[in-house]
């Protein structure tokens, strides 16, 4: 999938009038985009449950909060594991770069590994996912803003207000439109 590897990297930072549940306010990661589709995680849902509950290895060693993360509707009976490292850091054949500071990490290996050379690690139940055409289609509708990422939004330790602070940094009109209610009718 990475033929046009023009979003990766990038965030998806839903639009108000965006109100499917899985994606209303949602901060998405593109960690791979291209002719095929795309495939991303959902940066600020975290859910009620400690990564020792399905990872116990993983649990000293994610970043705050030490939960699990929804990373989307599709496949949520298993999980990825989303890393931040500094640009060229020598990482463990364990982690597979994607773009920029951002890899995954394979959840089934030792996290001792990654000690000293990450500089965050996420765990995500589940992905979004879009087929051929799918994204650029949500695109052209104006479903989402595109923006630079920042390898701290993988991680943040407060996602709850993750949506307005990237929206916030843009200036301009964007940090108007974070500044926004929830229910787009007050708007």
């Amino acid at each position: 999938m990475t033929d046009d590897p023009a979003l990766s990297g990038r965030l998806l930072v839903a639009k108000n009038r965006l109100l499917d549940p899985h994606f209303h306010r949602a901060v998405v990661l593109v960690l791979d985009h291209g002719d095929e589709g795309a495939f991303g995680v959902v940066l600020n849902r975290p859910v009620p449950v400690d990564v020792d509950v399905v990872l116990p290895a993983w649990q000293d060693h994610v970043s705050m909060p030490a939960t699990l993360f929804q990373g989307g509707p599709v496949g949520l009976d298993g999980a990825i594991g989303v890393v931040t490292a500094p640009p060229g850091a020598r990482l463990p054949t364990t982690v597979d770069r994607l773009v920029g500071p951002f890899s995954l990490v394979d959840l089934d290996s030792d996290p001792e590994a990654l000690a000293g050379l990450v500089t965050g690690v996420r765990v995500f139940a589940g992905h979004s996912g879009w087929g051929a055409g799918q994204l650029e289609g949500e695109l052209e509708e104006g479903s989402w803003y595109v923006l630079p990422a920042e390898p701290d939004d993988a991680v943040t330790a407060d996602p709850s207000t993750l949506w307005r602070r990237v929206l916030r940094r843009q200036g301009g009109d964007l940090a108007i439109v974070s500044t926004f209610a929830e229910d787009a009718s007050l708007n």
